[in-house]
């Protein structure tokens, strides 16, 4: 009998932002022949290069980089329709004998590569309309009268995902969770993973993301900000506008605030992103995923 052809093979670096995860990702890929696939949300946009840590020029022609500035800033990017896209990216990578090596920290895009998309049917535009227009608290209590299990869930601040909840089980008259238990597309139980969770000391991870808004501030995030809320073609609510940062330096450049009143907004903005990344990915992955403190290239891919 013959033995069954092994998976190929994909490497993973994950965490919260600025924990260091594109330096490993490159010196790995240096090391074993791999491609860096972008797994986070901000960075797939081209109008961002500063303010979302996207690699350097210098850095994307030491290895091959994928989905990193492949969106325009007026189009939006959905988990999904990144899924798919780094799905093919990936397959791609292995076709020519490569390793893809994933890198990034928004939990929602890994989830939905790995474990697929609920197939949720089309929301009645109706009751999309009603629910949106719902004061968050309002929303949040019709949700736990309807699907509690959601409602204790989730955040009854969270706007998108209690309203994303609410019109789920009001169109589909099923709660969320009973679609997310059918998950279809997922590339999980084809590839052998190896993946490591980047998590270091809190402290130390909030100062590193103070000094680099700084560095970002000098080194150009203002410019791309003014050109991108520049473009006459991109719209109100473009999910770009929302990057961390694009708001606050935003206001900075319409008078609103100052420089140094912007620089504290974002730090603050990003250091709450931070926070909650560091408690998703602490707690919400399997417990075959590697989480250290100290990123060591001698834990990868073994």
């Amino acid at each position: 009998m013959s033995s069954p052809t092994p998976r190929p093979r994909v490497a993973l670096i994950a965490g919260p932002t600025a924990s260091g995860k594109s330096a490993q990702a490159i010196e790995l890929a240096e090391q074993i022949g791999g491609t860096v696939v972008n797994a986070d949300a901000s960075q797939v946009y081209r109008d961002l290069r500063v303010l979302s840590a996207r690699p350097s020029p210098e850095d994307e022609v030491r290895v091959p980089h994928r989905l990193f500035g492949y969106v325009d800033g007026a189009e939006a990017c959905s988990a999904a329709r990144w899924a798919k896209d780094a799905a093919t990216a990936i397959d791609e990578v292995h076709a020519v004998g490569g390793v893809p090596v994933l890198v990034g920290g928004t939990g929602l895009y890994l989830r939905t590569l790995l474990d697929g998309i609920a197939p949720v049917p089309a929301i009645d535009p109706e009751v999309r309309a009603t629910v949106r227009a719902l004061p968050v608290a309002d929303a949040h209590a019709a949700l736990a009268q309807e699907d509690p299990s959601a409602a204790a869930r989730l955040a009854p601040a969270d706007t998108t995902r209690v309203a994303r909840a609410l019109e789920v089980v009001r169109s589909t008259s099923r709660p969320l969770s009973h679609w997310q238990q059918q998950r279809r597309g997922g590339i999980g139980d084809r590839i052998a993973l190896s993946a490591t969770v980047l998590l270091p000391e809190r402290e130390e991870l909030f100062a590193r993301c103070d000094r680099r808004l700084e560095t970002m501030f000098d080194d150009g995030a203002i410019e791309e900000v003014a050109t991108l809320i520049g473009r006459p073609d991109l719209p109100e609510d473009a999910p770009v506008r929302r990057a961390i940062g694009v708001p606050e330096i935003a206001a900075m450049l319409g008078g609103i605030i100052s420089r140094e009143e912007a620089m504290a907004r974002t730090q603050l903005a990003t250091r709450h992103y931070a926070k909650r990344q560091y408690t998703w990915f602490r707690n919400q992955p399997p417990s075959s995923w590697l989480r250290t403190e100290m990123p060591s290239l001698q834990f990868y891919f073994v």
